[in-house]
Order: structure tokens, then sequence, then C-alpha cells
């Protein structure tokens, strides 16, 4: 048995109105990006891209997506990300365009470049805070997304279960 190696792309989906984001869905976001392969690489490129292709992850508070891809054509569908203008979905047309913040070969990976990431715009905004409440909701944020947290809300979460068996 063939085990096939992938790619996945960690994208942030921009928009001008944060409130569009709650329309998308991960069919759309897919219907999206097949298109922008389809016409940036014709033919070719889509049969390459629909063999492994799939949105993995698609959280619509924040915008981040997960694209999943073969290893040997995850260039194919990053060089067609930036035709990508609108994702069409529930009959509306959310205007839109992907940045894609990592590339990477499994999605823990991925995920651990998103907290570090996530942690870093938390830090420039705390720089761009007026007033000193401002300043603790950033600081409680930042400290708030670290893995070691994570970790401790885990290990709570599971010393709860073991009270209620």
């Amino acid at each position: 048995m063939v085990r096939y190696k992938s790619r996945y792309l960690l994208c942030e989906l921009c928009v001008s109105d944060q409130s569009s984001l709650q329309l998308l869905d991960e069919r759309a976001v897919f219907a999206a990006v097949r298109g922008a392969v389809s016409s940036a690489h014709g033919d070719y490129g889509s049969a390459l891209c629909s063999a492994s292709f799939a949105v993995k992850y698609l959280n619509a508070h924040t915008g981040v997506v997960f694209l999943r891809c073969r290893k040997s054509h995850y260039r194919v569908l990053w060089s067609a990300l930036p035709f990508i203008t609108s994702v069409e979905s529930r009959g509306q047309r959310v205007p839109c365009f992907f940045n894609c913040l990592h590339i990477g070969g499994t999605i823990r990976t991925c995920q651990k470049f998103l907290i570090r990431y996530n942690t870093q715009q938390l830090h420039r905004m705390l720089r761009l805070c007026h007033s000193e409440a401002e300043r603790l909701e950033v600081r409680k944020a930042v400290l708030s997304c670290s893995l070691k947290s994570l970790e401790k809300e885990e290990e709570a979460e599971d010393g709860y279960g073991d009270e209620e068996v």
C-alpha cells in the first residue's frame, strides 16, 4: 500500500466586512478554489488538484482555512489562490481574497504556526492600544492563547471527566 504525502496550506480569508464570513461554508470555499485552479491552469491543473484536494477546516469567525493537496502538486494550488476575488455562498457573493500564511506537512505544524502568528498579532495590537482597559484585554488574550494554558485546560477537563465516572 502506498501512502500519499500531503501539504497543508494555512490561509487567511480576508474580507472587508467581518460579518460576511458567517455566510461562508467549506463547500463554497472548495468550489471557489477549484474554479480558480481550473481557470489559472486549465484542465491539467484541475485534474492534478482534484485527486486529493480538500478543505479540511474553515473557521467562519476568524477566516482561517486549511487546504490539503498532494505534496507534488501544492504549487499549482498555491499559485491559483491570488486569482480568487470572491466566494459565492448561499446565493450571495462575498468579495474576499486568500492570504497564504504557511505551508506545512501536517495539520499540527500549521496549528503551531497559527498559535505563534496569533500571538504576534496580539502583541502588535498591544502597542496600538490607547487606554489601560484595552491593554488589559489584549494581555489577557495573549496569555490565553499559549500552548501551556491550553495544556492546563485539557488537564483540568480530563480531571473533571474522571470525577463524573
